[in-house]
């Protein structure tokens, strides 16, 4: 009789879906932290944002997780001032070469958090606080040990569909095809999203990446997926007539 098989450990909610880049902060950028992060940076903490003072009163904002060195972020924010940006990342260097480039554009309408999107969402983030969320090339680990650590599976994107307003947009872009594939998957069976549109070209008003000419460099084939919270919640269903309600239902 052969032993049963151990039953595999859960996987733990708070289970980083990035590898920490490690290396030394070069003066220049560590002087941009303590020159810009008053001006342009979200302290860290736990408490609830106030996008309306951060961007203004009546401001749609839009979250960026995961922003690189950011340039794809100045591109997006000087094409598009009267969206509030809230961009996210762990990556220090990348944190101050985008604060550099704020101040050296004067890129009011941008915020800079240094933290786990997850967290942020699930902390600091109300409901329905969001016109759209951008996961532009998120590591796909491919390998399938590591799937795990994968961001776009079923919990995180409920949690972006409940954060979003009525009508706003997910839009998720990736070189790894069956990462793409994977994502499509989670996107459609998310009862608060409609996928709307899987692309095989960029959006217009989305730039392209250092990652992108990465994989497209290496033959990769680039999707982009697009989601939306639909404008106006389904109708509930209406009560069945007394007369055919089980007994004991009626008041």
């Amino acid at each position: 009789m052969s032993a049963s098989r151990p039953a595999a450990a859960p996987v733990p909610a708070d289970l980083p879906s990035y590898k920490l880049r490690r290396g030394r902060m070069s003066a220049a950028r560590r002087a941009a932290l303590a020159a810009h992060a008053e001006r342009f940076a979200v302290p860290a903490g736990d408490g609830p944002l106030d996008l309306a003072a951060l961007f203004g009163p009546g401001t749609p904002v839009v979250l960026e997780v995961g922003f690189g060195m950011g340039e794809t972020t100045l591109a997006m924010a000087a094409a598009d001032p009267g969206t509030g940006l809230l961009a996210a990342d762990v990556h220090t260097p990348g944190v101050a070469a985008l604060l550099q480039g704020l101040a050296e554009r004067g890129l009011e309408h941008v915020r800079v958090v240094e933290d786990d999107a997850r967290r942020l969402l699930r902390r600091r983030l109300a409901p329905g606080s969001l016109a759209g969320v951008r996961v532009f090339f998120p590591d796909p680990w491919p390998k399938p040990r590591h799937h795990k650590r994968r961001l776009l599976d079923a919990a995180f994107t409920a949690l972006v569909a409940e954060r979003l307003a009525p009508g706003g947009l997910l839009h998720v872009a990736t070189d790894w095809e069956p990462y793409a594939e994977r994502v499509a998957g989670v996107l459609a069976a998310e009862p608060g999203l409609v996928l709307e549109e899987v692309r095989h070209e960029p959006p217009p008003w989305r730039p392209r990446t250092r990652f992108e000419a990465r994989g497209l460099a290496r033959g990769h084939v680039v999707t982009d997926l697009l989601a939306r919270r639909p404008p106006h919640p389904a109708p509930a269903p209406a009560p069945a007539p007394a007369e055919h309600q089980p007994r004991g239902a009626r008041a």
